[in-house]
């Protein structure tokens, strides 16, 4: 088995910013020339997630929309305290959703589902830059 490390990097606007991921990955894959195997996508950062999501305007609005009524951006959070950057918030949904996922693939194409996108919420209250790691593991 082989282990491909590749890095997409993006700057991202902050405030729930979803982005896809799909096309970035699926190039990685079939770039790599690996068959079978798995991809790792991992975030760096405690204030973005990845997921999957059918990424159309409706649930770009609906998964933000719940996340709020689960981590309050005007909550007061112990966190504030601490550093004052007022972005506990954007800590509590990242560490909800998680920093990562992995996605079969076979014959060089991720094994998605047909509405199912790999997409990066960035939940910090500013814009960041961001970088995204892939661990291609396979064979050829």
């Amino acid at each position: 088995m082989e282990v491909i490390t590749r890095e997409i990097k993006l700057g991202t606007g902050g405030n729930n910013e979803i982005h896809d991921l799909t096309p970035h990955v699926q190039r990685e894959v079939e770039d790599s020339g690996l068959r079978k195997g798995a991809v790792l996508v991992f975030v760096g950062g405690a204030t973005a997630a990845i997921t999957t999501l059918e990424f159309e305007p409706g649930l770009l609005k609906d998964l933000p929309a719940a996340l709020e009524k689960i981590a309050p951006y005007r909550a007061d959070y112990e966190h504030h305290k601490t550093w004052g950057d007022y972005n506990g918030s954007a800590h509590v949904r990242a560490a909800l959703l998680g920093p990562s996922l992995t996605v079969p693939f076979n014959d060089g194409r991720l094994a998605l589902g047909t509405w199912q996108q790999i997409v990066l919420m960035d939940f910090d209250t500013r814009p960041r830059s961001r970088s995204v790691l892939l661990q291609i593991m396979g064979v050829r």
